[in-house]
């Protein structure tokens, strides 16, 4: 399908591939037509074998959340903010943490509400020093929603958490890092590049495994040890019968760099 609310490209040497939310002039706020394309451009990344996906937003902003002009608040008619998460913010969401490539946020600018939370839902987020995020929702009188009731307490502890939430204070890029937020900050000029290379760098790693990584990590929020355990086995003799596990102790022995192929 043709895009116009995103941007998606591929690069088939490094096997990377880059989704831009592109609504500059509105801080790439969701709309429904957003949704559905960046729906249909993560079944085109998949389907494309990419071995890892960027995803960063045009101009001077990652993304402000929904876009309220988007909205019915005629009285009597209003949307149904329940419905649109149900239909579009949590199945996105879902998506994000269970592709089975690595996934890599570049924020720029500002991350505001259900924005911040889809940067927060990838698997390693990278933030010029200009950014920040914020739990914006309170401003208008409703929850965090998009995972965040999940990624907050659970990345910086629920004092934090709460007071992100209930302030709705803007929380810079560079104190996000040393909350243990996000992953790292770099400088803005630097952003595009340093993501382009951590992509590179991850897509020629065994991705599988990548894979079974973030199932097992996510997993350990509700399962006891005695169930970590036992996926830990399981996931274990899965990848030691697997191509990249094979390549990957033979070139240990041959002392080569190894060449890994997601299987």
């Amino acid at each position: 399908m043709p895009y116009e609310a995103i941007r998606l490209e591929s690069d088939a040497s490094s096997r990377v591939a880059t989704i831009t939310l592109n609504r500059p002039d509105k801080l790439n706020s969701f709309t429904r037509a957003m949704h559905e394309e960046l729906a249909a451009a993560l079944g085109q990344v998949e389907a494309s074998g990419a071995r890892a996906l960027v995803l960063t937003g045009a101009g001077r902003g990652f993304c402000a959340g929904q876009d309220l002009a988007d909205l019915d608040f005629t009285p009597g008619a209003m949307t149904d903010l329940g419905e649109l998460i149900d239909a579009h913010f949590n199945p996105l969401i879902r998506r994000l943490q269970a592709l089975p490539l690595p996934v890599i946020a570049a924020v720029n600018g500002t991350a505001a509400g259900a924005g911040a939370n889809l940067a927060l839902a990838c698997d390693i987020v990278l933030a010029g020093r200009s950014a920040s995020f914020i739990q914006a929702f309170v401003k208008i009188g409703l929850v965090p929603d998009s995972g965040g009731t999940w990624f907050l307490p659970q990345r910086v502890g629920m004092a934090r958490a709460l007071g992100l939430a209930i302030t709705g204070d803007k929380l810079s890029a560079e104190k996000a890092e040393s909350w243990g937020l996000i992953w790292k900050t770099v400088d803005d000029q630097e952003l595009a590049q340093a993501a382009a290379g951590l992509a590179a760098q991850l897509a020629q790693q065994p991705t599988r495994a990548i894979a079974a990584i973030k199932q097992a990590m996510r997993a350990s929020t509700t399962q006891t040890l005695d169930q970590q355990l036992d996926l830990e086995r399981d996931l274990q003799r899965e990848l030691g019968a697997s191509y990249d596990y094979a390549e990957g102790v033979q070139a240990f022995v041959e002392k080569r760099a190894p060449r890994f192929e997601g299987r």
